[in-house]
């Protein structure tokens, strides 16, 4: 009886290695199932989440799996089950969220397993929670109307001072003539 070593096929390295590279680029990532969706659905989800420079990569389970393992990432193999695409976030994990849940409500064939954003591993529900907060920009707009406030109102305050005093002449100049 021969033992037969097992070689590591080229390909499979260099498919394990290309998907390290994509998700070495960022630390945030939403799973989906897609079973189900047309070519064309997915191009119609590809292409909003290009707007907001997302990828949506349909993976290999176990290349997927040995490269979040080699980048140390936190273990998400329960995500890695099934027809699986890695929706690969590198900014506003937030508003992509909201994208993917939005088509999974139009379209039911793809749903959100589960995500891992930083070191944090989210599943389906904390996922559309994450998707219901306010976005990146949304926060930093409420951030300037706050602060932009005491300013407006220093403003009308100082152009009230001067509306005054000329609705005071105008009066007394009224009362003067009459």
């Amino acid at each position: 009886m021969a033992i037969v070593a097992k070689k590591i096929q080229d390909i499979k390295v260099t498919s394990i290695n290309e998907l390290k590279e994509a998700f070495g680029t960022t630390k945030d990532f939403i799973f989906a199932d897609y079973r189900g969706l047309t070519v064309e659905q997915i191009t119609i989800l590809r292409k909003h989440l290009r707007a907001k420079e997302a990828q949506f990569k349909v993976v290999k389970n176990n290349f997927a799996r040995i490269a979040f393992e080699q980048l140390s990432a936190p273990d998400v193999a329960s995500y890695l089950a099934g027809p699986t695409a890695v929706t690969i976030v590198p900014k506003d994990p937030n508003e992509v969220a909201k994208i993917l849940l939005e088509f999974a409500r139009e379209t039911p064939a793809l749903h959100v397993k589960g995500g891992l954003m930083g070191d944090t591993i989210y599943d389906a529900r904390q996922i559309e929670a994450f998707s219901k907060l306010p976005g990146r920009l949304e926060l930093i707009a409420m951030l300037m109307s706050v602060m932009n406030g005491p300013a407006r109102n220093l403003a009308a305050a100082l152009n009230d001072i001067n509306a005054r005093l000329v609705r005071t002449i105008k009066a007394v100049g009224d009362k003067k003539a009459g």
